[in-house]
């Protein structure tokens, strides 16, 4: 491969984060793999070295040839070798562990596109193809790109398997919305190549991972050990090419996984609120609304799972209290308030040092005018009819919002049943936020409780976004996945208050 600081190309692409990088495709077969190719240039042109994986099923849509000419590499199916092998017929014994030295040699592995077939078996741990089992022992990260019809995308069996990939610390594109084979219009189109693209290269930029040079260069150390990484032929010991294949070669002393590839938020304070607040009339009346919590303590689960350290101010619920799905994850410090202003004095307290604030509660606009009445007020007290004054509460996601400094990022939510597109912007613009997850209950699917949920997700730079009805766990990974600041990102900050 050209030195990136050499050639006649150089100059041209020198900044390119995907320049000297390695980079596995995953390629499975549905209609979308004839994109790939497409892909492939992209990346070659960015610099980057590409190795190819295909299942048999890809191959009917797109063939290796035209894969493997692109890339300058043979293209990979099958984890074993076509025959029975071994060095005592002249193969390399190393044939039977290409999935391992694929999965070491590379910087990022991109899998697109992605089928139901392919989720589900990354999902499930399968590896009956060299796509599958080297993404299971890969210790980069995994860039996934679903591709499938609008009604299988939707099925809660693929949002699933989503979910469980991102546990997994997987990062997933979503699919586009757009005409589908099939004639339906909606979300299931792979991305184009250059959103793919563009997406590697924000993950090799955050990711901050070893330069292709030093990798090379710890292949060479550890094959300089007596009897490693050489070939035989003859029973003699052949001389190594300069540059050693990624199929020919596994280091005995495999790098460490970075921890950012699951934990992008390690380091990072998140501070979510969630449930309703109570507004007393009396010791056993109050002024509330159906929330649950759901959304919010997912929220804060999803974050703590990436390694934040996560602050949750939660109104009155039956919640317990979210973990971590491993040991690794970071704390979660639960905060329990009744009214609108307890709820508010918290947020103010802790928000000051969130990089992130997502105000998921429903909290009172209104509450009773006079102290709560000390004893329980009687029907035969009041009369016939009881009237309540009431004052506003105070606006925390516009308090926030006025004193959100440079880098941190505010999340609202706008529960709507009419025109909820209009009032969930002019709330965005009005209240400084940087992203507000629209709730509109006349919409299918959109509801309070412990189920699925289906909102849009409005931007401050004019993007919107339709997710799905999701069950509310999934739709937190994805709901973080665009609002959450990347490590890139939380460098850049840091760098300008240097």
């Amino acid at each position: 491969m050209t030195d990136g600081a050499s050639g006649g190309n150089a100059p041209e692409r020198r900044d390119d984060a995907l320049d000297g990088r390695k980079l596995l495709l995953g390629v499975s077969g549905g209609i979308a793999a004839y994109k790939t190719a497409a892909l492939v240039r992209l990346f070659k042109k960015a610099g980057a070295e590409v190795q190819v994986l295909m299942t048999e099923s890809a191959a009917r849509f797109v063939t290796p040839l035209t894969l493997g000419a692109l890339s300058g590499r043979e293209v990979l199916t099958g984890v074993f070798p076509d025959g029975p092998g071994g060095s005592d017929e002249g193969e390399s014994s190393s044939a039977w562990t290409k999935h391992i030295s694929l999965g070491l040699w590379a910087d990022l592995f991109v899998v697109a596109p992605a089928t139901a077939q392919t989720l589900a078996k990354l999902s499930g741990g399968f590896c009956d193809s060299m796509l599958t089992a080297t993404a299971l022992s890969a210790r980069c990260p995994l860039l996934v790109c679903p591709s499938m019809d609008r009604d299988m995308y939707a099925h809660p069996a693929v949002q699933g398997n989503l979910e469980r990939l991102r546990g997994y610390g997987y990062t997933i594109l979503p699919a586009a919305e757009g005409e589908l084979a099939s004639g339906l219009t909606g979300r299931g189109r792979l991305p184009e190549p250059e959103a793919i693209a563009d997406r590697a290269r924000s993950m090799v930029r955050e990711e901050g991972g070893r330069s292709s040079s030093a990798k090379v260069g710890k292949r060479e150390k550890v094959r300089g050990r007596e009897g490693e990484g050489r070939k035989r032929e003859g029973g003699k010991e052949a001389d190594e090419p300069a540059t050693p294949s990624p199929v020919e070669n596994e280091p005995s002393n495999p790098p460490t996984l970075n921890p950012s590839r699951a934990q992008p938020l390690r380091g990072e304070h998140v501070l979510v609120t969630a449930g309703p607040t109570r507004e007393p009339l009396d010791p056993v009346r109050h002024l509330t609304n159906p929330s649950t919590g759901t959304m919010g303590f997912a929220l804060a689960e999803a974050a703590a799972r990436r390694g934040a350290h996560v602050t949750l101010v939660a109104g009155p619920t039956a919640l317990e209290t979210p973990a971590a799905a491993s040991s690794e994850g970071g704390p979660v410090e639960r905060i329990d308030v009744n009214t609108a202003a307890e709820m508010h004095a918290a947020a103010r307290e802790h928000a000051p040092r969130a990089g992130l604030v997502v105000m998921a509660a429903a909290v009172a606009d209104y509450t009773p005018a006079e102290p709560p009445a000390p004893s329980k007020l009687k029907k035969g007290d009041t009369g016939d009819e009881l009237t309540l004054r009431l004052t506003r509460t105070p606006d925390i996601l516009a308090e926030l919002g006025a004193a959100k400094r440079d880098g941190q990022r505010l999340v609202g939510f706008a529960l709507e049943t009419d025109d909820g597109p209009d009032n969930a912007r002019r709330k965005l613009r009005e209240k400084n936020l940087d992203w507000i997850v629209l709730n509109s209950l006349t919409e299918d699917g959109s509801s309070f409780g412990p189920g699925a949920n289906r909102v849009t997700l409005i931007g401050a730079s004019g993007t919107e976004e339709d997710f799905p009805t999701l069950p509310k766990r999934a739709l937190a990974d994805r709901l973080l996945d665009r609002v959450a600041p990347t490590a890139a990102s939380r460098a850049e900050t840091q760098s300008q208050h240097e």
